[in-house]
């Protein structure tokens, strides 16, 4: 007879707790030295706790990295499934826009730790790309393409439209320090500007 699978025990508060801990930790380490660069020395002296107990919670650096990225790849996708077909076209795709750049202000290093994680390849997310994401991409770019059909919006690459969102949005992010020098004094938040900036950009994108 079949049994059913036994449930893992649930965490203590402590152990919540220090979890929690160790998955910010490495997000400052892997952020700042990618991956490779990164080391389970480095996320527990940043955690404040032992190499030894850091390895009680999660058994190699890999795996603190595959947990944090399941974590933002299902975080960084809830703008895009929010994009709703009987919604108005332009506030559907500008609302988008907005939540990206409001994602890259308030997540930064989530943002630069996705940035690496492709530039190395995307060894440890490959899967996720080629099915989740490429699903998601295909499925709201029909929708795209169908408002282009009805002559609602203008007529463009769906998908592209999608990758020009991700990288005029996570530019703030990932490119933090540069935009902040090159925009000296204007640049102790360059958020409001860039957020009528993009607004215009792609309503006139947009426009039929």
């Amino acid at each position: 007879m079949n049994r059913p699978h036994a449930q893992p025990p649930a965490k203590t508060r402590i152990q919540a707790r220090n979890s929690e801990t160790i998955l910010d930790a490495a997000l400052e380490v892997f952020s700042t030295h990618g991956f490779r660069g990164a080391t389970l020395d480095q996320i527990a002296e940043v955690a404040g706790l032992s190499k030894p107990n850091l390895l009680y919670y999660f058994a190699s650096k890999e795996a603190i990295h595959v947990a944090l990225l399941s974590d933002l790849m299902d975080a960084w996708l809830d703008p895009l499934r929010a994009m709703d077909p009987a919604g108005d076209p332009v506030t559907e795709v500008l609302t988008y826009v907005k939540r990206k750049l409001q994602m890259s202000r308030d997540f930064p290093r989530e943002s630069r730790l996705f940035a690496n994680e492709i530039l190395q390849g995307a060894p440890r997310i490959g899967s996720v790309i080629g099915g989740g994401l490429t699903d998601l991409v295909q499925a709201k770019a029909a929708v795209l393409r169908g408002w282009m059909d009805q002559g609602r919006i203008a007529r463009l690459h769906p998908v592209h439209l999608v990758f020009s969102i991700w990288a005029l949005t996570q530019h703030y992010a990932d490119f933090e320090a540069q935009v902040r020098t090159v925009l000296g004094s204007e640049g102790a938040d360059p958020y409001p500007e860039a957020e009528v900036y993009l607004e215009t950009l792609f309503r006139k994108l947009l426009a039929v």
